[in-house]
């Protein structure tokens, strides 16, 4: 049989997986990726600026402004009242319903439809900037695939449905590259919740890699430009670690199987509320709203602490709940992890966003909590937590071991066997205590994956 027999036939020779690769198209779409690495990644920037704006103007300037003595303790209610009105009219107005559900876990399928934008840019903003307990890079993930997609589609609306999605992808990468606080996390993320697998996964890492690079070179050069700051996770001092012991070890154990309950309670309890939310959209999500604006007030209220420490997502407050650890007590984190953990669950299941830093800062709060028990030192304790709760929410065992411990710096190397232990744990307990996907959910989950 001749060598131009069809594919698997015997003698026929196997297919190239790297053609693409080796293809002229694929160097013009590793240079598109460049390009197109520059204004997503700013406009990330403007987003994320926006959003650090957004938050003390209206929880501390607003309230100065109508003539208020500071902060009144009562603020967060209709704050985020008014941000649950917001949410729910952009979702039931606009295209889109805003973005992806959070309660759902962390979606990368597809990039969106360019008349879905808008909604999901509003949405975003009035829940990071007005106190909902979410963080950013889910609806950034969805605004850089949809924009890299529709900038190039306005230059060629006959790009093939393939190459699409590499852009899409590209654009993902680009808008989250410095986010997670390296532009590797965040690729590791988007391969890891996407599936790819096999030359697939090269095909589109490569322009991927290269727009996220791009993307970090322009979050630097703007913060220079700009002083605004780099608007990337990372943590300034870090207690010292010494070496792990059997004692932690045993602990990675523990908060391992700790988080898989606590994520899988704050999970189920999000999808429980999600449709009941959806059934009545106004009022339910301005209800929301005040829920989580009790819950920042009763947290205050009880411990002296801030409102804000429940509010928002967490991201720039774990470097100061760390280096402040001594001034929390047990009693105080325990509060916090109640209080901000409900207000995740109410927000999950109302508002828009992405589920990964608020994790990050319960399992922080969590692992602290810990530390005051014999045998258990503060910095690993704080990782163990970090990424046991960041696995139990997103079931992303490599990028939940990357957080904790890239977050740490030099510091991470020494805690990551006590982190990879402590993911593991929670990762298998998870999945254990998850249903069983079926129907066209199970085939969604195994979309792209590579074969067996």
């Amino acid at each position: 049989m001749s060598a131009d027999g069809p594919v698997g036939a015997p003698g026929a020779p196997p297919p190239d997986p790297f053609a693409q690769v080796r293809n002229r198209s694929y160097i013009r779409l590793l240079v598109m990726a460049a390009v197109l690495g520059v204004p997503i990644s700013a406009g990330a920037y403007g987003f994320l600026a926006l959003v650090d704006a957004l938050q003390p103007w209206t929880y501390t300037d607003l309230p100065k402004a109508l003539g208020f003595q500071g902060t009144p303790p009562w603020w967060p209610l209709p704050l985020l009242a008014v941000a649950g009105l917001l949410v729910g009219a952009t979702i039931r107005c606009l295209p889109g319903i805003g973005g992806h559900k959070p309660a759902e876990g962390l979606s990368t399928a597809g990039a969106p439809k360019p008349r879905e934008l808008p909604g999901i840019l509003l949405a975003a903003v009035a829940t990071l900037g007005l106190g909902a307990v979410l963080g950013p890079e889910a609806p950034l993930i969805m605004l850089g695939s949809g924009v890299a997609l529709w900038l190039v589609r306005l230059l060629k609306p006959d790009m093939p449905e393939q190459a699409g999605a590499v852009v899409g992808a590209t654009g993902s990468f680009a808008a989250v590259s410095t986010l997670l606080g390296s532009p590797i996390t965040g690729a590791f993320l988007l391969m890891e919740a996407s599936g790819l697998g096999g030359p697939m996964l090269g095909i589109v890492l490569v322009p991927g890699l290269l727009a996220a690079g791009i993307g970090t070179l322009v979050f630097i050069g703007l913060d220079n430009w700009t002083g605004l700051g780099t608007y990337s996770l990372a943590i300034a001092e870090v207690p010292h670690a010494n070496s792990p012991t059997v004692a932690e070890f045993a602990w990675a154990l523990a908060i391992g199987l700790a988080a898989a309950f606590a994520g899988t309670g704050i999970r189920r309890l999000s999808l429980w509320l999600q449709p009941r939310v959806e059934r009545h959209l106004l009022p339910a999500t301005a209800l929301m709203g005040l829920v989580i604006g009790g819950l920042a007030i009763a947290y205050a209220q009880g411990t002296g602490k801030a409102a804000t420490e429940v509010m928002y997502s967490g991201q720039a407050a774990m470097g100061p709940l760390l280096a402040n650890s001594a001034d929390y007590t047990v009693g105080t984190l325990t509060l916090l992890l109640a209080c901000k953990g409900l207000a995740y669950c109410v927000s999950l299941s109302a508002f828009r966003g992405g589920p990964i830093f608020v994790a990050m800062f319960l399992g922080a709060a969590g692992g602290i909590a810990l530390s005051h028990l014999p045998g258990l030192q503060l910095t690993p304790a704080f990782a163990m937590g970090v990424g046991a709760m960041s696995v139990a929410m997103l079931k992303l065992p490599l990028t939940s071991v990357l957080l904790a411990t890239l977050l740490l710096g030099a510091q991470g190397l020494t805690v990551m066997p006590l982190v990879i232990v402590a993911v593991v744990v929670a990762y298998v307990v998870t999945l254990r205590l998850s249903p069983a996907p079926t129907g066209r959910s199970e085939a969604g989950a195994q979309k792209g994956s590579a074969p067996a």
